[in-house]
């Protein structure tokens, strides 16, 4: 009677407290994506070797720095495409062709990136002379391409069932930031009032309220003087990883914490983080555009700043405290 008892309790903790879904089992990865990734992970290597061993500079920067931030962040940015594609049921194909163009394209763009580096000069809004100016044009046509593939690949994951709720709300939102954040890379695109004054074959800029080349970040190169777009550019593209990773991370806490065990309390935390994220993509979007560095924030930045994170810890304790430790899920 006792041992059936001990059965019994068992069996009622288990339907109370159900184990979440882990969303981890295998899915069908986009190939020539995963080739473009291990292609920049060899690349990335080499460049670490070259920032060692070559001390010549382009725009102030190690010669190898580029190519180094450019293969480490397509190497992230092709894997996650590949496994976001892998989640598709419904419009495989059209991803498939998406990210199969999304690779040849980031592949010519690191071919230029390289050779013009090697050349000891700059790649982007290099117009200097017909042959640089072309291989702008590649570049920049590339980009736009790869553009409306990520946002080809957008529609089809809002229109997917994507199993967990947390996870679909995730992907979604990752996706849409950024399509967002490569956008605004189309900021740094056009001549600059100086450039248009006194024109040296360069038109276009990332620096905001200086020229390019001044002092920066090591090796990411963000201006250290000056407002840069590269900022928003870069946070707002990779939400591609960092609010899926988050919802795998939930998921796998889960399992330690019951408070997380249903998908719509981390749905509802998750909705908290890309709230944050995107307060804090506009922030240093605006923060870029009024010429400020990142090291550097004035106290508006630095109160918008704190208000959004403080808002979004209310809301992330609001939410768990509301959760009961054990229940009915």
């Amino acid at each position: 009677m006792s041992r059936a008892r001990s059965d019994s309790s068992v069996t009622l903790t288990r339907a109370v407290v159900p184990r979440p879904e882990s969303g981890l089992s295998a899915v069908p990865w986009h190939r020539p994506l995963l080739g473009l990734a291990i292609a920049m992970t060899v690349l990335a290597a080499v460049a670490v070797i070259g920032l060692i061993a070559d001390p010549r500079t382009v725009t102030g920067l190690l010669l190898w720095s580029k190519p180094l931030k450019f293969a480490l962040s397509i190497t992230i940015y092709a894997v996650t495409l590949s496994w976001l594609i892998g989640q598709l049921q419904r419009g495989r194909r059209l991803a498939w062709w998406a990210g199969t163009v999304s690779a040849v394209l980031l592949l010519v763009e690191m071919i230029i990136i390289v050779g013009a580096a090697l050349a000891g000069t700059t790649s982007h809004f290099n117009v200097a002379t017909p042959f640089a100016t072309t291989m702008w044009a590649i570049m920049a046509t590339s980009i736009a391409v790869v553009w409306v593939a990520a946002l080809v690949v957008a529609v089809l994951l809002m229109r997917a069932r994507l199993g967990d709720r947390a996870r679909t709300l995730a992907i979604r939102a990752g996706v849409v930031i950024a399509v967002i954040g490569m956008g605004l890379g189309y900021l740094m695109t056009g001549p600059t009032a100086e450039q248009l004054d006194d024109f040296q074959g360069i038109a276009g800029a990332h620096t905001v309220g200086l020229a390019d080349g001044g002092p920066g970040l090591p090796i990411l190169g963000w201006s250290t003087v000056a407002g840069d777009l590269r900022i928003p550019h870069f946070v707002g593209m990779h939400a591609l990883q960092l609010l899926p990773l988050a919802a795998v991370l939930f998921e796998l806490l889960a399992r330690r914490m019951p408070r997380l065990q249903s998908s719509a309390v981390r749905a509802r935390l998750l909705g908290v983080l890309i709230a944050l994220y995107a307060g804090v993509l506009v922030l240093l979007t605006g923060q870029a555009l009024a010429g400020q560095s990142i090291v550097r924030p004035d106290a508006t930045t630095l109160t918008i700043a704190v208000t959004l994170y403080a808002l979004a810890a209310v809301a992330a304790t609001i939410i768990l405290a509301r959760q009961p430790r054990r229940g009915v899920l």
